[in-house]
């Protein structure tokens, strides 16, 4: 099954918009806290004073610190899936530009809440590792649905896969150093990508992998 993140289905009153907003707004505020400290450097009370609003109306909507943090990284996963989905009226060449763009557009807008998706802040969490295995399946299954000729074959889904990973962690590397511009790391990862999904494809039609130079071959060569 294909994780899609479903969105609720529309309110059927103001009241329910409203409350809609505002939780969205909690959520926004999660990604700053989460961002900026810990999980347990934040206590409920932290939360509920910077939201300006009653611990017991944080517990309404959340149920509790983890309950809030839970939905915050949900919230950032679900953010960055529909930060890659871009315009169909592009070419496919501009649209693999375009959402490598974007993915890396918001990791630097959302660096925190994008470190906190990706290392989590409770260590190894069940919870927290599927939320970021649903928003790595729901970004792959686009590609491949954005693909001219492209199939959900294993080899394409584990070359797919193992390219997000790529893009993780050179985006976190990225944060940290900022030892390549932006337009450049998109130059990389765009590269990267079709040279990977061409061999999956190769090997999926059995045909040998396609011949390219290989930049180490002369590096144990004297000078």
């Amino acid at each position: 099954m294909v994780p899609r993140f479903p969105r609720k289905p529309a309110s059927s009153s103001p009241g329910e918009d409203k409350g809609d907003r505002r939780r969205e707004q909690l959520l926004a505020l999660g990604l700053r806290l989460f961002g900026d400290r810990s999980y347990a450097e934040i206590s409920i009370d932290d939360i509920a004073e910077a939201a300006s609003i009653s611990r017991g109306l944080l517990y309404h909507y959340f149920k509790g610190k983890r309950g809030f943090y839970n939905d915050t990284v949900r919230f950032a996963a679900e953010q960055l899936v529909q930060r890659v989905r871009t315009s169909d009226t592009l070419e496919p060449e501009q649209r693999t530009r375009a959402g490598i763009n974007a993915y890396l557009e918001y990791v630097e807008s959302f660096a925190g809440a994008y470190v906190v998706l990706m290392r989590g802040g409770l260590g190894v969490d069940a919870h927290m590792r599927s939320i970021l295995e649903d928003a790595r399946e729901a970004i792959v299954s686009h590609m491949i649905a954005d693909g001219p000729g492209l199939k959900r074959t294993p080899a394409v889904h584990a070359a797919l896969r193992g390219w997000l990973h790529l893009v993780e962690g050179m985006s976190l590397d990225w944060l940290e150093t900022r030892e390549v511009t932006r337009p450049a790391l998109v130059e990389i990862l765009t590269s990267a990508l079709w040279t990977i999904v061409e061999t999956a494809m190769a090997v999926d039609a059995g045909e040998p992998a396609p011949t390219r130079v290989n930049p180490f071959a002369s590096l144990g060569e004297p000078r």
